[in-house]
């Protein structure tokens, strides 16, 4: 099996190549020095000479406040650029795995979001992630479609690299207790996502990592692993104002992992243990 994967500079990315290797299957990871995705033919051009079996796309513009200024170039990266992605996999009769996000949901609510429920985004990123799956489902027949959630990785920035820092320069950090939803491991993720590209099993699925949180429930914890002695003061989103809004609820059912054989990903608790574990191996900490 040959895997192209696209945004192997980002947090995702990155750990996708990273299981790839550990499992001796053949990729190779590309990012925007390598071809634009925007460009229909250069992304043709660059995918058709690798002739990849699967393609795992990663790259997203993913600055959800600047997405709201920026709208035509992050329309232009998390549209047309998946259909480019996504009309190149279906010449080549190629899977595609496409990352999208629970913001493609109203965020209302205390339910669990199931793959199929109604999508109405709060903000200009989430809409241009759901377009973004829509060009998928209609070109590319063997797709997964998997949206995920307060992701977290080796590679890259993050809230939980944001945290520790803030944790170490100061004595208190607001952060908003009112948004509930479940973080993301991307190490733990990428590995279920070669776990699916081996399979036939399309479909859209939500992964996250098990359990639910408020952000500041999360950012304690990450304190705490990360023995940081900053106090964590939890404040309404009505007083963290931000460009784009963002959904109060998103919570997502990840009962289609289980029932088509995959399984969940440990739980977040845990992840961040793990995680802290990296960054320490890896001198951040």
């Amino acid at each position: 099996m040959r895997v192209l994967v696209t945004g192997v500079k980002g947090q995702l990315g990155y750990d996708v190549i990273r299981h790839l290797h550990m499992r001796d299957i053949e990729c190779k990871g590309v990012d925007i020095e390598d071809f634009d995705l925007t460009d229909q033919k250069a992304v043709k051009n660059a995918v058709e000479a690798y002739a990849p079996d699967a393609v795992v796309h990663c790259a997203a513009f993913t600055a959800v406040d600047k997405a709201e200024e920026m709208q035509d170039i992050c329309r232009a990266v998390n549209v047309d650029g998946t259909r480019n992605i996504a009309l190149a996999c279906k010449e080549l009769n190629a899977k595609l795995v496409y990352l999208s996000t629970d913001y493609v949901f109203d965020g209302k609510g205390e339910c669990f979001f199931e793959p199929d429920d109604p999508k109405s985004p709060v903000n200009f990123y989430g809409l241009t992630k759901l377009e973004g799956e829509k060009e998928v489902i209609s070109l590319v027949d063997k797709h997964f479609i998997v949206r995920i959630s307060w992701v977290f990785g080796i590679n890259g920035n993050n809230f939980v690299k944001t945290m520790l820092r803030l944790g170490a320069e100061r004595d208190v950090v607001n952060v908003v207790c009112d948004q509930i939803g479940s973080p993301t491991y991307t190490y733990d993720l990428a590995a279920l996502l070669c776990d699916m590209i081996q399979t036939e099993k399309y479909g859209i699925y939500h992964a996250t990592n098990e359990g639910i949180c408020a952000w500041s429930d999360f950012a304690a914890a990450i304190m705490a692993e990360g023995g940081r002695k900053a106090k964590i003061h939890p404040i309404p989103s009505s007083e963290y104002p931000a460009k784009a809004a963002r959904p109060y609820n998103s919570r997502m059912s990840k009962e289609k992992l289980v029932e088509s054989g995959f399984s969940k990903l440990p739980p977040w608790q845990d992840a961040l243990k793990r995680y802290i574990k990296e960054l320490k191996d890896s001198d951040f900490l």
